[in-house]
């Protein structure tokens, strides 16, 4: 199990960068260690471009097998599903204790780690929570900025600096 919870602290001078053709603004910095529950990699859609790589991650409750195995987890167009025949854990504690994050690596040792993640992992990552906006067309992509919501917006979108895979 991971006990922790994500960590996430407001930063005074809100570091900017540039990936491709996108720009992109830190909002927070960010760090957690966590279960992986399910991966799915893109390369059709708009945001493949800049975040190829959506991890489900769980933490608490929700990184401990005898709770998952109850519960059945599938990723797709970019969103996180759970179904449950009866619930183990509460609802509200399966919604804060786990999401669907959408990486964008910040290097291509990132890229590399990422790729070798799969479900079971326990990982640590350490980056910034972004929003992120095309300097061609204007298109936007923000990120969550609480593990308390659900449905569309609710993903965080993380500029990851450091990925680590602690527990195979």
């Amino acid at each position: 199990m991971v006990p922790e919870l994500p960590l996430q602290q407001s930063v005074d001078s809100p570091s900017s960068y540039s990936v491709d053709n996108y720009a992109i603004k830190q909002v927070a910095s960010f760090s957690l260690k966590a279960k992986v529950l399910a991966k799915k990699n893109y390369s059709t859609d708009r945001a493949a471009e800049l975040s190829p790589t959506d991890l489900a991650l769980g933490w608490g409750r929700m990184s401990d097998e005898t709770v998952l195995e109850k519960i059945k987890i599938s990723q797709s167009n970019r969103f996180y599903f759970w179904r449950v025949k009866s619930f183990v854990i509460p609802r509200r504690e399966i919604e804060r204790n786990s999401a669907n994050m959408h990486l964008i690596p910040a290097n291509d040792l990132v890229t590399k780690a990422i790729e070798r993640v799969r479900p079971g992992d326990i990982i640590s990552l350490t980056g910034s929570l972004v929003n992120a906006t095309s300097v061609t067309d204007g298109w936007r992509w923000q990120s969550s900025q609480t593990r308390n919501d659900t449905g569309a917006g609710a993903c965080e979108l993380i500029y990851v600096e450091s990925l680590n895979i602690i527990t195979p």
